[in-house]
C-alpha cells in the first residue's frame, strides 16, 4: 500500500504538470487520423477524369514550374494514381519558408487547383499537434516530453488499478452504476476502467508518437529492434557532372524505368534534382494511403546508374524486421497500418486519452475539496 501510494504520488504530479499538453496532443491527433478520407471528401481538384492516352513525363510538369512559379523549388512530381490529379510540390525552409502543391490534369498539364499547406486546417492542426501553435523550437520539446511523461503515467496507472483481490476486481472491468451512483464514483470509474482498457493501445500511440520527437529514444528503440541503418533522410550523391546522357530529361529515364518495374503500383513519385551534385530519387507503393512499403530508388541523374544508401528508406526488400517497423512507425501511429478500422480504433484511443486528464483532474479535484470539507 505504501508504494502505491508513492506511485499515486507520482501519477497525480505527472498528470497535472502535463494534462493539459495531453489533452491538446490527443484531440489534434483524433481530427488527423482521417486527414485523407476529410480531404478526399471536401477536395475535388484531387481527382481528375481518367482518359484512354498517355499522361504527361515529368518533364513536361517541370517546364510548366519553372514557367509558373521561377522563384520557388520544384521538390517532386506525384502521380497518385489512375483517377487522381498529379500533384507537383514545392517546399523550401530558407531563406523564405514556403510549403504549396499545384493539382495538374495529368493529360494536358492544366493547372486545376493551388493549394498552400501551410494556410490549410490539417496544417493547423499538426501544428497543435506537434507545436502546441508555438515556436518549433518552445512546442517540440514540451510536446515530445510530455508525451514521454504521459508514458509513464500509463505505466503507473496500470499500477494503480491493478486490483488487490478478487471482490475489488470486480468494479475494475465494467460499469456497476445504480441510479444513487454519485457523479465522483462514475468519474472515478470512467478514469479507471477507461484507462484499462485503452492502456495497450495508448502505449502504441505514446511510443510511435515519441519516435518522432525525441532522437535519443528513436536510436535506442531501432538500436533495441536490431536495426543498424542510419534512420536520417539522405538523399545521395551523383558523379560530376559530365553533361547530359541522352536527349531525354533525366527525370523521364528514371520515371521510366519506375514505370516499367512497378506496372501495378498505387501511386509514383520522381524527385527533382536538388542540386547540380545529388541523385534524383523517386518512390513507388503498392499500398493507398500507406507509407512503410514505399519503394524508395536513388539514380545517378548523369549515368542513371542506381546508387545504394545506407538509411532506413531504400528498397523494401532490402529493409530487415527493424527497419520495415521504424518505416511503419508513422502508419502505426495514425492507424493507417490496418485501413480504416485502424484509423476508426486510433481516433477512439485518442479522444479515449483526451479523457483521462480531464477525469483524473476532476477525481484530484473532488478530493481535494472532500479534504477541505472535513477539515
Amino acid at each position: 500500500m505504501k508504494f502505491k501510494k508513492q506511485i499515486g504520488k507520482v501519477h497525480l504530479w505527472l498528470g497535472l504538470s502535463t494534462g493539459l499538453v495531453v489533452f491538446i496532443i490527443s484531440i489534434t491527433g483524433s481530427f488527423y487520423a482521417f486527414q485523407k478520407e476529410i480531404l478526399d471528401a471536401t477536395e475535388d481538384f484531387r481527382f481528375s477524369k481518367v482518359e484512354d492516352r498517355d499522361v504527361l513525363p515529368p518533364s513536361v510538369f517541370e517546364k510548366i514550374s519553372k514557367t509558373q512559379y521561377p522563384d520557388h523549388h520544384l521538390h517532386a512530381i506525384n502521380y497518385p494514381g489512375e483517377g487522381r490529379s498529379v500533384e507537383t510540390i514545392y517546399y523550401a525552409f530558407e531563406p523564405v519558408e514556403y510549403y504549396f502543391s499545384v493539382y495538374h490534369n495529368p493529360y494536358t498539364g492544366a493547372i486545376i487547383e493551388t493549394k498552400d499547406h501551410e494556410a490549410s486546417f490539417f496544417h493547423w492542426i499538426l501544428d497543435g499537434h506537434y507545436y502546441l501553435w508555438l515556436p518549433p523550437e518552445i512546442g517540440q520539446p514540451v510536446t515530445s516530453y510530455s508525451t514521454l511523461l504521459f508514458l509513464l503515467m500509463v505505466i503507473s496507472g496500470i499500477v494503480l488499478w491493478w486490483p488487490k483481490n478478487k471482490s475489488a476486481a470486480k468494479q475494475r472491468f465494467w460499469f456497476r452504476w445504480k441510479d444513487s451512483t454519485k457523479w465522483r464514483r462514475k468519474n472515478y470509474d470512467l478514469h479507471n476502467i477507461l484507462g484499462f482498457y485503452s492502456c495497450v493501445f495508448a502505449v502504441i500511440l505514446v511510443t510511435t508518437g515519441i519516435v518522432f520527437g525525441i532522437q535519443w529514444f528513436a536510436n535506442a528503440y531501432y538500436k533495441t529492434l536490431g536495426g543498424d541503418k542510419d534512420l536520417l533522410y539522405i538523399t545521395p550523391s551523383s558523379t560530376a557532372f559530365s553533361g547530359k546522357i541522352t536527349e531525354r530529361p533525366a527525370i523521364d529515364l528514371v520515371w521510366d524505368k519506375m514505370l516499367q518495374e512497378y506496372p501495378d503500383a498505387v501511386s509514383l513519385e520522381v524527385h527533382t534534382p536538388e542540386s547540380d551534385t545529388s541523385a534524383i530519387a523517386a518512390n513507388a507503393n503498392y499500398k493507398e494511403d500507406m507509407y512503410w512499403s514505399t519503394d524508395y530508388r536513388y539514380f545517378d541523374q548523369y549515368t542513371m546508374e542506381e546508387v545504394s544508401v545506407n538509411h532506413v528508406y531504400g528498397r523494401l526488400k532490402d529493409a530487415g524486421v527493424a527497419e520495415k517497423l521504424m518505416r511503419m512507425n508513422y502508419d502505426i501511429h495514425v492507424g493507417a497500418i490496418f485501413g480504416l478500422p485502424g484509423k476508426i480504433l486510433a481516433f477512439i484511443i485518442s479522444i479515449l486519452c483526451a479523457s483521462l486528464p480531464v477525469t483524473g483532474f476532476l477525481v484530484w479535484l473532488g478530493k481535494k475539496k472532500k479534504n477541505s470539507i472535513e477539515q
